[in-house]
């Protein structure tokens, strides 16, 4: 029998979903609280996919001919169905992924929230006009639909991402082929479902496409495919290399959003009663697997006894265990690979001169769960771990003497996305999100806030090797339109620019 809450999506009886213990040609989706199977689900292969993306194509065709206030009434309304199914669609991403059933509620509310700015930013796809040189000439800029997108998202954030992509993409009047993690295909199917099934009863079919399949049958395939103009893909920097070297190579274009390495700095005069908590949510938030966790902690020498006495007190009162469970505020890592990472970077930490203060093993709760740790560098604040990211709840602690060698120590790391400061000096503050470009590198600057909690409203990504995509809020949207320049002659003269006579 299926689980009650693929029941209470639809989805039990979706041809996708099948038997896990089915072996061939079929991905088993297995809770990683309890190791047990969830479900099977079935994986396209290269002749399937190729069917996905010719519908999405057709689609797309019909769309973009939709006036876009008619594409934001769509999208309204998707918003509106995944408003009933919260809930139990919040609870499949606790289910498949791990996360506290908080943060699975909270990701599904994202979705929501993204769609409700999507259907005001359907009567705001504004262009320009601009003044011409040559008289009896008017010159405009339009933003047209772009094409069927292709969208690649990450375990962690397996509704999400996808929502930040799709709704913004469909009331620009594009179509969406989307490729979900296979940690997290189940979630892709439900809420793929509820977008599909409110469009194509108000007219649209097609809209929303899902393909679930290994990267090397149908992943390469997408990111070479010509119908799909714009990849957008979150992952690691390793991933999101490849993918922007290859579409490049074909002349697409990349949305790239990828790893993170992100540093909250705690300055001499910050209050530390709302530092404190803030960085321990983010540094063990969804057991510190997003890509905006705190995972490097530059504290000034003055207070850094007092700031990690608070910390490792902090950490003592976390309550591990089901992420479905009342009170739970860390669930387990999403499988055995991540608990070796975890245990790997903590024995490099080790070996490099860290000391470890706190948690740093596995957990007796379950196969996947690890104990949030702590790592103080050496006086040297030498540890090169550090400039890695590991998706594991691991914080490690520095020390600094002054705001520049906190700042450089912020953007010491390859990657470019989040970035925090406590303080009470306006000063501080300001030299932090300078605007001369000297402050914090990352796309996302934060003044006592930690570096989680991205709302949707601000454009969301990061430079260096995160890649310098931007999703979600602001101008956002521009990144699924292509920009086309107009000039009208109503006159009765050829006039040419620049003074140019061709007579």
């Amino acid at each position: 029998m299926s689980h009650p809450v693929l029941q209470a999506l639809g989805i039990a009886n979706d041809p996708r979903v099948t038997d896990p213990a089915a072996r061939e040609g079929v991905v088993t989706v297995t809770n990683p609280a309890n190791g047990q199977a969830i479900a099977g689900v079935k994986l396209d292969d290269a002749a399937t996919y190729d069917k996905i993306v010719d519908a999405s194509v057709a689609a797309f065709k019909k769309w973009r001919e939709v006036p876009a206030p008619e594409r934001g009434l769509v999208v309204r309304a998707i918003g509106d169905e995944f408003r009933k199914h919260q809930a139990a669609l919040g609870e499949l991403v606790s289910l498949e992924v791990g996360k506290i059933r908080a943060e699975g509620l909270g990701e599904v509310q994202e979705t929501i929230d993204i769609a409700d700015f999507a259907v005001g930013l359907s009567r705001q796809l504004y262009g320009l006009t601009m003044p011409s040189e040559r008289p009896k000439h008017a010159m405009r800029e339009l933003w047209l639909p772009l094409g069927p997108i292709g969208v690649i998202s990450a375990f962690n954030f397996p509704n999400a991402v996808w929502a930040w992509n799709a709704m913004l993409a469909g009331v620009c009047g594009d179509s969406v082929v989307w490729k979900p993690s296979l940690l997290a295909p189940l979630t892709a199917i439900a809420s793929n479902a509820i977008a599909e099934r409110v469009a194509g009863g108000m007219g649209h079919p097609g809209v929303f496409q899902l393909t679930i399949g290994a990267d090397q049958v149908v992943g390469e395939r997408m990111i070479a495919d010509k119908r799909l103009p714009l990849i957008s893909a979150t992952g690691s920097s390793r991933m999101g290399k490849h993918v922007g070297q290859v579409v490049a190579g074909r002349f697409g274009r990349v949305l790239l959003e990828l790893g993170g390495n992100n540093a909250a700095i705690v300055d001499a005069n910050a209050d530390l009663n709302l530092a404190i908590p803030a960085i321990v949510f983010a540094a063990v938030g969804t057991a510190g697997q997003r890509c905006t966790t705190t995972r490097r902690l530059i504290v000034h020498e003055s207070i850094v006894d007092e700031v990690t006495k608070r910390l490792i007190a902090a950490y003592k009162t976390i309550r591990i265990g089901d992420p479905l469970a009342e009170g739970t505020l860390v669930g387990p890592l999403v499988n055995g690979r991540a608990v070796e990472g975890f245990l790997s970077a903590i024995a490099a930490a080790k070996s490099q001169g860290g000391t470890l203060l706190t948690g740093g093993e596995k957990s007796p709760v379950g196969p996947n769960y690890v104990t949030p740790a702590i790592v103080r560098a050496p006086a040297s604040n030498q540890l090169p771990i550090a400039m890695d990211e590991t998706f594991a709840p691991i914080l490690y602690i520095f020390t600094f003497k002054t705001i520049d060698e906190a700042i450089a120590l912020n953007n010491s790391v390859h990657q470019g996305l989040s970035s925090a400061i406590f303080t009470d000096s306006l000063r501080h503050a300001e030299m932090f999100l300078s605007p001369t470009g000297s402050g914090s590198d990352c796309g996302i600057a934060n003044v006592n806030a930690g570096t989680s909690g991205a709302e949707i409203g601000g454009a969301f990504g990061g430079e260096k090797e995160t890649g310098g995509g931007r999703e979600s809020g602001s101008d956002s949207w521009k990144a699924y339109m292509r920009r086309q320049t107009c000039t009208i002659n109503f006159g009765r003269e050829l006039k040419l620019a620049q003074g140019i006579r061709f007579d």
